[in-house]
């Protein structure tokens, strides 16, 4: 269940947002950020591999791996590290984010793990690559120490790469990772396979693969723009008796796409919860 969250201007922010982890993701909401009216002077990185993108920041005036003592105020502390780095990583941490608003972006590591690694008032969050061009979903929880404000907070950072949904039951995470974290990979292997099954059909590869992606990335932006489900969306490419419903009667039979996709959202959920052990 979605609950309503006040999003606060990036223009309006005191004190610095502390990006640890720098890498895509990292990276692009950094970029966000900016572009979102956050004054680069206000934004400070750590990350022991800068790359060329984030050091051209650095010459707009993000700070890059500043000595902790010479922050000062922290607004938030991001956490975009790899998952497997945050036990060694998270400690050293827990002088930027004191009682700071801390929010995560990393896959299976719980509200109360974070806590006891590195302190602060947490929000864990669930985006998707198409943040890196302000096309992504984040879905959001927090703790329950969270204040409305750092949650209007929380909901500029990530509304800068897209949408923003929130839950009030972090187990929902596990299922959002699934669906929608990882989703932009079977979307991708969708388009490779159609590809893939084009050329076995007799199309040249350049031409298979050229109908493949504009066909998924049009499709993609027609359902965003209707106001019609998928499933009218659909039916309203389906004659009856033609090509599309040929492929479909393979596409949706007892062992088509509908039980191997749940099959395989059933797959990443239950890995998410381990990691979450």
């Amino acid at each position: 269940m979605t609950s309503t969250t006040t999003s606060r201007a990036l223009n309006t922010i005191d004190g610095h947002i502390v990006l640890a982890g720098a890498g895509k993701m990292g990276g692009a909401m950094l970029t966000g950020w900016i572009a979102g009216g956050l004054d680069p002077k206000r934004a400070v990185v750590i990350d022991p591999y800068i790359s060329d993108e984030i050091n051209a920041l650095g010459a707009k005036g993000v700070r890059l791996n500043p000595d902790v003592k010479d922050i000062g105020a922290v607004a938030a502390l991001v956490l975009a590290v790899k998952p497997q780095m945050f036990s060694e990583v998270g400690p050293t941490l827990r002088a930027i984010a004191g009682s700071s608003l801390v929010v995560s972006i990393m896959a299976g590591t719980t509200i109360a793990g974070i806590a006891k690694a590195c302190g602060g008032k947490v929000v864990r969050a669930m985006p998707n690559t198409p943040a890196a061009i302000g096309r992504g979903i984040t879905v959001a929880v927090a703790a329950s120490d969270v204040s409305p404000e750092q949650r209007g907070l929380t909901d500029a950072l990530l509304r800068a790469t897209g949408s923003v949904e929130w839950v009030e039951d972090e187990s929902l995470i596990d299922a959002v990772t699934a669906v929608s974290g990882s989703g932009p990979a079977y979307v991708f292997l969708l388009a490779e396979e159609m590809a893939r099954a084009g050329i076995a059909a007799g199309l040249p590869p350049e031409l298979a693969m050229k109908l493949a992606r504009e066909t998924v990335s049009g499709s993609g932006e027609l359902l965003r723009q209707s106001d019609l489900d998928a499933a009218t969306l659909r039916k309203n490419v389906t004659s009856p008796g033609g090509t599309t419903a040929a492929a479909l009667a393979v596409l949706m039979a007892d062992d088509g796409f509908e039980p191997l996709l749940t099959r395989a959202i059933a797959a990443a959920t239950a890995r998410s919860k381990e990691l979450a052990k």
